[in-house]
């Protein structure tokens, strides 16, 4: 077998697990819960065979003519980097949403990270802006924006799936959460990325079995995420802590910011003076007028 064959073969599977993996995930309703992840795939599902027949079209298969071709390979360049930058934005969102889903118990904390998340993300539009180099001109630039801005979501992928691994006991988060699952997915994902970047750019004559890998790894994302669906999600566990807990403190003092507290009317401090003095006064003099009164 070839490896242009093998290369199709685990294309095509690719493709019914994303469709397969859409089908199971509105048929659960879960894109309720995860909109931007139902996004995802449906933007997965419907761009692979609108990019292929753009590909076939590129390489002549569809007609020899020169002006054919050309459109076909302007389509499709266009349409590829489209699809590549919409995943990106698409991808902030999901781990917005999986942020949002791990830390549903602790509503100060979710606030809290939902304004540092948000903080995060500009940042990397703004490092992925400015690490843009310029050397392209024209639409040759697309891809190297395309490519800065999917770096800055694999890495913030990579320390989402990091921080629920570390907090999973404080946040009673179980492994089979689908919350967990996706972030699981995408972090698989992020790792193959830079690997695959990594060492082709390394080792150039292995570029053909380093694919093979690369999107067997893909193969098995989609895989965990089909499993996940299919699984019946456990009930998640109410958090449970002490009250001098660090992580309770840290969330009332999240949910304090940004609350103004009760207003309270004050008096004076001579006027609670004076009406202390005169109560002290009003007891010494009944005591005396008794203790005469008795003395008589």
């Amino acid at each position: 077998m070839s490896s242009q064959l093998a290369m199709s073969i685990l294309g095509v599977a690719e493709f019914l697990l994303s469709t397969l993996l859409a089908f199971m995930f509105w048929k659960k309703a879960l894109h309720r819960r995860f909109p931007a992840m139902g996004t995802y795939l449906a933007l997965r599902v419907v761009s692979t065979p609108i990019l292929s027949l753009l590909l076939l079209g590129q390489t002549g298969r569809f007609g020899n003519s020169v002006d054919m071709v050309r459109i076909s390979a302007q389509a499709y360049f266009f349409a590829d980097w489209a699809v590549y930058i919409a995943s990106a934005v698409v991808l902030y969102f999901i781990c917005m949403e999986v942020f949002r889903s791990a830390l549903t118990s602790l509503p100060g904390l979710l606030k809290f990270g939902l304004v540092i998340f948000r903080w995060a993300v500009l940042v990397s539009i703004i490092v992925t802006i400015s690490s843009v180099s310029f050397s392209h001109r024209g639409v040759l630039i697309i891809p190297d924006v395309a490519i800065n801005l999917m770096r800055s979501v694999s890495l913030l992928e990579l320390c989402l799936l990091a921080f629920l691994c570390l907090s999973m006991n404080a946040l009673r988060l179980s492994v089979r959460d689908l919350a967990f699952g996706i972030a699981l997915g995408f972090g698989v994902m992020s790792s193959n990325d830079f690997l695959f970047a990594s060492l082709t750019a390394r080792f150039a004559t292995l570029t053909a079995p380093l694919q093979f890998v690369y999107e067997s790894v893909i193969l098995c994302s989609l895989a965990t995420w089909v499993v996940y669906c299919a699984l019946p999600e456990p009930v998640r566990k109410p958090v449970m802590m002490p009250v001098n807990s660090t992580i309770f403190r840290w969330n009332e003092i999240a949910s304090a910011l940004g609350h103004t507290g009760t207003q309270v009317v004050q008096q004076p401090a001579n006027s609670f003076f004076l009406t202390d003095v005169e109560n002290v006064v009003e007891k010494v003099l009944k005591r005396n007028l008794k203790s005469r009164e008795s003395e008589s």
